[in-house]
């Protein structure tokens, strides 16, 4: 079956309200967000195949040249001596490296528990420190009141502030995040909730008018066995879109809706369908975070364009693809440097390790 929802099918596009208009709009809305919801579902299978077969063996191969950076450095700092400053230096790079690997899903076993053993490492290490750090911040402050050790503790306590702010920014942002994520989902469980509601509603309404074991008229009543049926996939399927277009047209061939939809079924329809929207909106965004779209690369192309395409994602790909090679180039030619003590002291003093 095919309906037309839209309210100029129903009366003069030109007599119509405010109201109606807006609603107009929102129903051509849905309808396009329906089409890309579709051409996402059918690139969504493509893209990540295209990725697992572009992607996935460069981020296997620098993968494993990070690996053996990380154990290369790690072997030097146990075998050879090092200033202080090239000591921060080492651990630095070996603690993010190690961090980075710990996540990765294409290491071997062996590789993992490695990284897993460096991370923990350098994660009881900042512990201690910050255990030092607290317990510096408390006789500081229980001698606060001595005017001669306030003098001589300004910069340590700039240090320990310094320190503080830090973390704090850190973890504002996590916050910030997390309270994002925690505001989206609250905006789809009221969405989901208001379109259940809606959707038994419509059904409802729809069954009574035209259920087939009221009608006389053999002709009509195997019209209305196929009507019912039709609503009744879209009431299982969830699909209130198309409910609303069903009841539309019920109410159509009985000339209830010739003189147009009262101010009240207008708020319905546009409730209901808000709901529907952020509904679809939720299905595509969840495609397009399938795809690992990074925050950047999202905001860049909802800016650029208002909306993000499957081109774009092709396009992304092979930008990923080129910047990937281009890492590995470097990585490569950093791990010669890194093989003998007199490369690792040069990457040192230049500070490109």
């Amino acid at each position: 079956m095919s309906f037309d929802l839209k309210l100029s099918v129903q009366q003069d596009s030109q007599n119509l309200s405010p109201q109606q208009k807006k609603l107009n709009r929102l129903i051509e809305q849905i309808e396009q967000q329906k089409i890309q919801l579709e051409m996402w579902q059918k690139a969504q299978a493509e893209i990540q195949q295209q990725a697992r077969k572009t992607l996935v063996p460069i981020y296997t191969e620098l993968h494993d040249i990070l690996f053996q950076q990380l154990e290369q450095l790690w072997n030097s700092l146990q075998s050879y001596e090092f200033s202080k400053a090239d000591i921060a230096q080492l651990d630095n790079k070996i603690k993010n490296l190690a961090k980075l690997l710990k996540n990765s899903q294409v290491l071997s076993e062996q590789q993992k528990i490695k990284v897993v053993q460096i991370d923990e490492f350098y994660q009881q290490h900042a512990e201690h420190n910050q255990a030092k750090k607290n317990k510096k911040k408390a006789t500081i402050e229980s001698h606060d009141s001595t005017e001669t050790y306030d003098q001589n503790s300004d910069h340590e306590q700039a240090d320990v502030d310094l320190d503080g702010y830090e973390y704090d920014e850190q973890q504002h942002e996590v916050e910030r995040e997390q309270h994002r994520l925690n505001r989206q989902k609250q905006k789809r469980e009221q969405a989901q909730k208001m379109a259940e509601q809606s959707l038994k509603t419509v059904y409802l309404k729809i069954a009574s008018i035209i259920h087939p074991d009221r009608e006389q008229d053999e002709q009509i009543k195997v019209e209305k066995t196929e009507m019912l049926q039709h609503a009744n996939t879209a009431y299982e399927q969830q699909d209130l879109f198309y409910l609303l277009k069903l009841q539309i047209q019920v109410e159509q061939n009985r000339g209830v809706a010739q003189k147009g939809l009262s101010n009240e079924q207008v708020k319905f329809y546009k409730l209901a369908l808000d709901a529907q929207k952020q509904q679809l909106d939720a299905q595509i965004d969840d495609i397009i975070d399938s795809l690992n779209w990074t925050k950047q690369t999202k905001s860049k192309a909802q800016k650029s364009s208002g909306t993000i395409q499957i081109t774009d994602m092709y396009k992304k790909l092979e930008a990923d693809c080129a910047e990937l090679k281009q890492q590995v180039k470097w990585e490569k030619e950093r791990l010669k440097y890194m093989g003998k003590l007199k490369g690792l002291e040069m990457l040192l003093g230049n500070g490109v390790l």
